[in-house]
């Protein structure tokens, strides 16, 4: 086995948006590189709070397949497969679910809070609570030694770990307990100012089209003590200039530029709308070719799966005599 393996998943919402791609995938491209990676679909966790309404869930992982392939993920060098087409996840789950006390679910900081923020959907159910057990066994299934992760997710990694360590203080050292691989990603606003979320309606897509990109890019949050284009401006404060920081390379300079007041808020939207637009130009024409390939898609996510079943029933094969229930 690679001492360089790494999983890394997303629960299928359909189509991404530059936060996905800012936020995570531009590090997944980087990383298929140097390492072998196993990139989850992950439909099983969809399940924890989408119970009551499945119908959307595969045509959101096609969805969602398309747009990694789209912006680099590479099939070649990387295992793209769909979490519930490994019945071992189910099976790991399971059995860790059996050793892991509740009252650390119960503490775990996201729980708490996605209880508070979350108000459309009853989310008191033992599937939800325990989605860090689920969580650990897509991880530990593989052995990979390695999850990509910003420093703010360094405590759902840590109990992955924790879960871990006590089931090899039970049945012995089988599972290997996972290094987080830190990863710098860039915090993207949505166009008011908020986190970018599609639920908020404030969201770019990945292959956005010029027409959406031109009128999602007027609406964005300016500086709000601008009067005249000649007033100084604030750019820290500015999602436009956020965004430039993302696609200008000149960004200091438009930030000086806007500072000193030698520039409007109507110019600077207009020069940013034509970056994104030849950003998005080449993943909108790779998409469209895609998307007339939906049989391609399959085929990659069956090929996936037929390498994560080796390598998850290998890792099964050992749990289960541990527990000596084989």
């Amino acid at each position: 086995m690679t001492n360089k393996r790494v999983l890394s998943a997303m629960r299928p919402t359909g189509r991404l948006h530059l936060g996905h791609y800012f936020g995570a995938l531009q590090n997944w491209i980087k990383i298929q590189q140097d390492f072998e990676c196993f990139y989850a679909v992950a439909d099983l966790h969809a399940l924890t709070s989408n119970y009551a309404d499945t119908s959307k869930i595969k045509d959101d992982s096609i969805d969602m397949v398309i747009d990694w392939l789209t912006v680099g993920i590479d099939p070649q060098k990387a295992v793209i497969f769909r979490q519930s087409e490994v019945k071992e996840h189910a099976e790991l789950f399971l059995i860790l679910s059996m050793i892991t006390p509740l009252g650390w679910l119960q503490r775990c900081p996201t729980y708490k809070e996605q209880l508070k923020e979350i108000q459309n959907k009853d989310l008191n159910n033992y599937g939800f609570l325990g989605y860090p057990v689920l969580m650990a066994s897509d991880i530990l299934l593989y052995k990979a030694q390695n999850v990509p992760v910003g420093e703010d997710q360094l405590a759902h990694l840590e109990m992955t770990r924790e879960i871990a360590r006590r089931f090899n203080n039970f049945y012995g050292e089988v599972l290997l307990e996972p290094q987080a691989l830190l990863t710098k990603s860039a915090k993207v606003p949505g166009l008011d100012k908020r986190k970018m979320s599609k639920s908020y309606g404030n969201s770019i897509l990945i292959a956005e089209t010029e027409d959406e990109i031109a009128k999602k890019v007027k609406t964005m949050y300016t500086d709000p003590l601008r009067i005249k284009a000649t007033d100084e401006g604030h750019p820290e404060g500015c999602v436009v200039f956020a965004f430039h920081e993302l696609f200008n390379k000149n960004s200091e300079a438009r930030k000086q530029e806007c500072k000193q007041g030698c520039i409007g808020c109507v110019k600077c939207k207009k020069e940013l709308t034509a970056l994104m637009c030849e950003f998005s130009k080449p993943l909108t024409e790779k998409r469209n070719e895609l998307l007339k390939d939906k049989a391609y898609i399959e085929k990659i996510l069956a090929e996936g799966k037929e390498k994560a079943r080796f390598e998850a029933n290998k890792t099964m094969q050992e749990v289960k005599k541990a527990v000596k229930i084989l």
